[in-house]
């Protein structure tokens, strides 16, 4: 009953418009217009709160971002029931990178709610948006409604999964490319080689530091897994 008076409160104020526009958006009524408000904040233009206090749409991305993870990952571990981990990894990562959220924000007109844009220089805002609305939805709803607008309003109409399956990315030239042309030290090494359980562990050292490292059923898959963890973490996605 309080959550049905406090849809009818929000529909009937003065921010009646925003509030339709995000029930156009993630398909469910919002109860606490502020999350959403908060989620569209980037850090380059963070506004002061009471005591000093800055807040921007990061922490809502940072909750956005491992919820989107566990609703995707579970779609995967179900529509590939056959596929290895190293697979379904990968896919993940596909559908999750920034480039990839950045695309689909776009799409769904996010880009209009995102104030000041043409001031930043972070090519990701976008997709970040798109992830601490996740996070707002998740705050609002809980997670069946979270889970909904990521299949349903994400997945459903902005990606196409076969597509992305059948999307070899080579994440190896990639980051050797990425290395080579900013001029760091790469190096993929060979950490173990199970010859009995025929498993191959790659590890990856940037500039003399290890970000990632990938175990696979083959030499080749296990570099393209630790590459591609290593692109995430250089924001290369």
């Amino acid at each position: 009953m309080l959550a049905y008076l406090k849809i009818i409160k929000n529909a009937l104020s003065a921010e009646r418009q925003f509030f339709q526009s995000m029930y156009n958006l993630t398909g469910f009524y919002p109860r606490n217009l502020r999350l959403y408000k908060l989620a569209f904040v980037h850090k380059s233009i963070m506004r002061e709160q009471n005591q000093g206090k800055y807040l921007s749409n990061e922490r809502l991305e940072y909750l956005g971002d491992a919820v989107l993870g566990a609703v995707v990952a579970d779609l995967l571990f179900k529509k590939f029931p056959y596929r290895n981990e190293g697979f379904l990894t990968e896919m993940r990562s596909r559908i999750v990178s920034r480039d990839s959220l950045k695309h689909v924000a776009i799409k769904m007109g996010i880009k209009a709610w995102v104030a000041n844009i043409e001031n930043s220089s972070s090519r990701s805002m976008y997709g970040d948006a798109l992830e601490a609305l996740i996070g707002a939805v998740y705050l609002d709803c809980g997670y069946k409604a979270a889970q909904q607008f990521v299949l349903n309003r994400i997945i459903q109409i902005h990606m196409d999964l076969e597509e992305k399956e059948t999307n070899d990315t080579n994440f190896k030239s990639r980051l050797i490319n990425h290395a080579q042309k900013e001029k760091h030290e790469l190096l993929f090494d060979m950490v173990q080689d199970e010859q009995a359980g025929r498993q191959f562990t790659i590890s990856i050292k940037y500039n003399g530091a290890e970000i990632a490292r990938a175990t696979e059923y083959s030499k080749k898959r296990a570099e393209q897994q630790a590459a591609a963890i290593a692109c995430k973490a250089l924001e290369l996605l």
